[in-house]
């Protein structure tokens, strides 16, 4: 019951208050229509390109280097829109003559920023529009748009390619002087240490080891020797003398071999045979030292100290080219390592350069990116805006609630009691209710003053409805009427 009381009380105040209501609806409505007509129209161009990847760039990959297509649509928006392309654009144009002074041109900038949209589709396909009063300067402004991004677009990559072959060729020189130098520092320590980098260390330290043992024998020798010497000079028997040695010498020799050592066997076999020799003779007499036995001690004496020099010269030369086989070597090794660090990045800038010199024929002859125009811009016949259809509705949905919506604002300043359960709530006594005294004449006159209302209404509502049908069928009376008017 609340619900129909409620639907009911609003049909009553549209009813209670029907040409307030339809006024304000139609006065809306045709605000709004006419509105529509005055606002200035506006023209969108369209212009379809295709970006597509030349066969020649999946030939010479790993060969050249090539433009990332999707790098180039990630910033493509940014590119197309920016500050540097459409001042070229507006110049290109003429646009200038809007705009008379440094705030008014930046105001031209800013609208034409904003009236122009590109969308990117597919990866590979954008589309760039621009809308504007004249439809001519909005074909003319995307055509031009879309040729110079293009020629920005191949003219920034070929500077970069000559910019690249320009800096590879500065750093090859570099790199050539580089790569002399440490070839130069190579051979020349090379020259220098050649002889100590070839020898064996293992065969020299073998060398020295042989050289030591044989100064060992020698100065052992020597030792006998000089043993030897006073004996030979004081003893009247040089047999004895001999035997003295022998013992002396077996006794040095014991001192670092054992008994088993092949030299220590030989000095005892030697003085047994002395010893029997000594046994043998017979009453022989004892002469003195041999002057000849003297000089020959001599003689080997003094050879074995020459010898023994000799060996002490040759053991501290190889001991000294030992020592010093390392840090040859380690020398050596960073040259070596310098040159080819030198060598291999002087290697991979010349494969590089070579990459660049394609990727800059490639970009001289465009055959990197394409950019294919698909479809120019061309003179738009209908105007984009302003939308006259969806205007021309919402101008209606305005009118029913703007009227509806003052009908409700007078309701509810309105104090006055208008039924009896306005009454109730303030707790009154109701005593009667007078029903409202209908004279049929005044019924009749308001009778007809409401279907005059509602044919106007009806008529007026129609021709608006009529108007927005033909606006929808593309067909706009208005618009030659306007221009009649205008012109």
């Amino acid at each position: 019951m609340s619900n129909e009381f409620d639907y009911r009380k609003y049909l009553d105040l549209i009813a209670g208050r029907k040409r307030l209501f339809a006024v304000v609806a139609l006065l809306i409505m045709t605000a709004v229509v006419i509105v529509s007509y005055l606002l200035p129209k506006k023209y969108e161009a369209k212009s379809t390109i295709f970006i597509e990847k030349n066969i020649i760039s999946e030939l010479v990959k790993g060969i050249a280097v090539t433009p990332s297509m999707d790098e180039t649509i990630k910033v493509l928006t940014y590119a197309i829109t920016s500050r540097t392309i459409m001042l070229k654009v507006i110049d290109d144009l003429g646009l200038n003559a809007r705009a008379r002074n440094e705030a008014a041109r930046e105001a031209l900038m800013r609208d034409i920023q904003v009236n122009t949209e590109v969308k990117v589709k597919d990866k590979n396909l954008f589309i760039i529009s621009f809308r504007d009063r004249d439809p001519r300067v909005a074909r003319d402004f995307v055509n031009t748009l879309v040729q110079r991004y293009i020629e920005e677009n191949i003219s920034s990559k070929r500077q970069e390619s000559y910019g690249a072959i320009k800096f590879l060729s500065e750093q090859l020189d570099t790199f050539k002087e580089k790569l002399d130098k440490a070839e130069s520092e190579l051979n020349r320590f090379k020259a220098d240490k050649g002889g100590i980098i070839n020898i064996d260390e293992a065969k020299l330290f073998e060398e020295i080891n042989i050289a030591q043992q044989k100064l060992y024998d020698t100065q052992l020798r020597r030792r006998h020797l000089e043993g030897l010497k006073p004996v030979t000079r004081k003893a009247g028997d040089p047999l004895q003398a001999r035997l003295i040695a022998l013992e002396k010498q077996l006794e040095e020799l014991r001192i670092g071999y054992t008994d088993n050592y092949p030299e220590v066997v030989k000095v005892r076999t030697d003085i047994e045979t002395l010893k029997e020799q000594m046994k043998g003779r017979r009453g022989d007499t004892v002469s003195g030292a041999d002057p000849q036995e003297l000089e020959k001690v001599e003689a080997e004496l003094n050879a074995l100290k020459m010898n023994e020099e000799g060996l002490k010269r040759y053991i501290a030369t190889n001991q000294a080219l030992l020592r010093g086989i390392p840090a040859a070597k380690a020398g050596l090794e960073k040259l070596e390592l310098e040159k080819k660090s030198q060598k291999d990045l002087y290697d991979q800038l010349m494969a590089r350069h070579g990459q660049s010199e394609v990727s800059k024929q490639m970009e001289i002859q465009d055959k990197t990116t394409t950019f294919r125009i698909v479809d120019p811009a061309v003179i738009p016949v209908k105007p984009v805006s302003p939308n006259r259809v969806k205007l021309i509705f919402l101008g209606i949905a305005a009118g029913i609630a703007g009227g509806f919506g003052l009908l409700l604002a007078i309701d509810y300043f309105d104090k006055t009691v208008k039924n009896v359960n306005a009454l109730k709530v303030l707790c009154v006594p109701i005593l009667v209710v007078i029903p409202k005294i209908c004279d049929s004449q005044m019924v009749a006159k308001e009778r007809r003053k409401d279907l005059r209302l509602y044919a106007v209404a009806g008529s007026y509502f129609a021709m608006i409805i009529v108007l927005l049908a033909l606006e929808a069928l593309n067909l706009s009376p208005m618009e030659n009427i306007i221009s009649v008017i205008s012109g």
